[in-house]
């Protein structure tokens, strides 16, 4: 017999929040929704355990070269105080990435991030997205 966690509806909210808050290129919603005691694992980032400062230039330096981003919900699954996002990013090449010159081209890649929360605030998430997926498209590597 498998008995369920009960979803913290906190979490699910501030989750939201989050990637609402992402959507509208605000990235003060960060300092809301993480826990003074977040840790961070994305290997996107110049290292993996990014603190917080740090992410957000990098998610800066990603909206000013695609400043039309926008994250769109694929599948949320809960389990008690976990949560996975797949999702599909979208957005038009304008500015210089990576040191890769504006496509002009509209561009869309996949993720999944899961995340660790406590009372609504996110204390640990795993990032993974399709970056060679993302590299090819934009020319950084032959396809």
């Amino acid at each position: 017999m498998s008995t369920k966690t009960p979803v913290d509806e906190a979490n699910v909210r501030a989750v939201r929040r989050f990637w609402e808050g992402f959507n509208a290129h605000d990235l003060n919603v960060w300092d809301k929704v993480y826990a003074p005691t977040f840790v961070n694992h994305d290997s996107g980032l110049p290292t993996p355990d990014a603190d917080l400062p740090t992410i957000k230039q990098t998610i800066n330096a990603l909206l000013t070269a695609f400043p039309n981003l926008h994250t769109t919900e694929d599948e949320l699954v809960v389990e008690g105080n976990r949560i996975a996002v797949r999702q599909t990013m979208r957005g038009t090449h304008r500015d210089a990435f990576m040191g890769i010159a504006p496509t002009g081209k509209a561009e869309s890649f996949s993720g999944v991030w899961l995340a660790h929360l406590e009372g609504g605030k996110l204390v640990e998430q795993w990032v993974f997205f399709d970056a060679l997926g993302l590299l090819r498209q934009i020319g950084a590597i032959p396809g």
